[in-house]
């Protein structure tokens, strides 16, 4: 009866205890306040100065754009391992739709599984399906995530941010500042190159597509990914801000050690969104005709980008553009 008792007593005390006294201990705050709460690691990275220069990829000044804040727990998204037991959240079917579809890569999809399931997404998406009926649109629909589709999120070792896509007949590619072989170069790319080849020696490739950067790990970006022929910045606002946002949030979260290529005013505001204790963030100038002569020439991106990655006993990437 003592001993029954004893258990007794044992039990009522456990059952006392607060839910509170059982939680793990909280994660430290990142250094700003609306970039999610991500453990820290040893090394800090490296922060360059911004010039205040702004225009979109094809050289022309672009509206800046509105960060997009949210929760560490609405950007993560927690794929169960093999053989382990999934929350009804993961048992849910993939999203789905004619935009959605067009994302295939499979890291890309998982990691940003929440936000192609947000209202505003599938307001974005039923806007296009109205702008594919009675507008012209770049890039073409399987191009539109090509900078995802090419480099998976898992792969991803260093970001350039571009703004809107290139609005002429046959420019788009869904590579930010990249153009198709066959097609002139512009003149954001062609100082880009000429950069390059003060930096690295790289020498003046004989088209603009940058495809053999995304191939290697390269994330070509644009903020906006979509455009009506002819008129830049047409889908700005359009809820795509908010899409790219969620996408260098998710690097930001998920990965380590990227090195972020931040060009103009609108690219520098984005650095808001990475974890400078876990990446590196380089900003210059534009390379548009109206603004490389402010600070993109002379930045040094390139070299200082692979001596980060080799610091990290990362691959370096190869800047080289081989001639098609």
């Amino acid at each position: 009866m003592g001993q029954q008792a004893t258990l007794d007593g044992l039990f009522r005390g456990a059952t006392k205890r607060s839910p509170a006294s059982l939680a793990a201990p909280a994660a430290k705050v990142a250094k700003h306040d609306h970039i999610p709460a991500q453990p820290a690691t040893p090394a800090p990275a490296a922060v360059i100065a911004a010039a205040p220069v702004a225009e979109n990829d094809a050289g022309k000044p672009a509206a800046g754009s509105t960060s997009h804040e949210s929760t560490a727990a609405a950007e993560a998204t927690v794929v169960a391992p093999i053989g382990s037991s999934a929350t009804p959240a993961e048992q849910k079917p993939p999203p789905a739709g004619p935009l959605i579809d067009l994302l295939i890569e499979p890291s890309w999809r998982a990691g940003l599984r929440n936000e192609l399931t947000k209202p505003s997404f599938t307001k974005l998406q039923d806007f296009l399906v109205g702008e594919w009926q009675s507008q012209k649109i770049f890039p073409p629909q399987d191009c539109i995530f090509r900078a995802m589709n090419t480099c998976p999120l898992s792969d991803v070792r260093v970001v350039i941010l571009g703004q809107d896509p290139y609005h002429n007949d046959g420019q788009a590619m869904g590579l930010s500042f990249s153009v198709p072989p066959g097609q002139p170069t512009p003149s954001s790319l062609k100082n880009i190159f000429r950069e390059l080849k003060d930096d690295c020696g790289c020498g003046m490739p004989n088209h603009g597509s940058l495809e053999h950067w995304a191939k290697q790990g390269v994330l070509l970006l644009n903020t906006v990914l979509t455009v009506r022929a002819h008129a830049a910045n047409s889908h700005a606002k359009k809820g795509w801000e908010a899409f790219t946002d969620a996408a260098i949030r998710a690097i930001s979260l998920k990965r380590e050690g990227v090195v972020f290529l931040l060009w103009g005013k609108p690219a520098e505001k984005k650095g808001q969104l990475i974890n400078p204790m876990r990446h590196h963030v380089l900003t210059c100038a534009h390379p548009s005709g109206l603004s490389a002569n402010r600070g993109f020439f002379g930045c040094k991106h390139f070299s200082k980008a692979n001596a980060l990655l080799a610091k990290a006993s990362m691959p370096q990437i190869d800047w080289q553009i081989p001639d098609a």
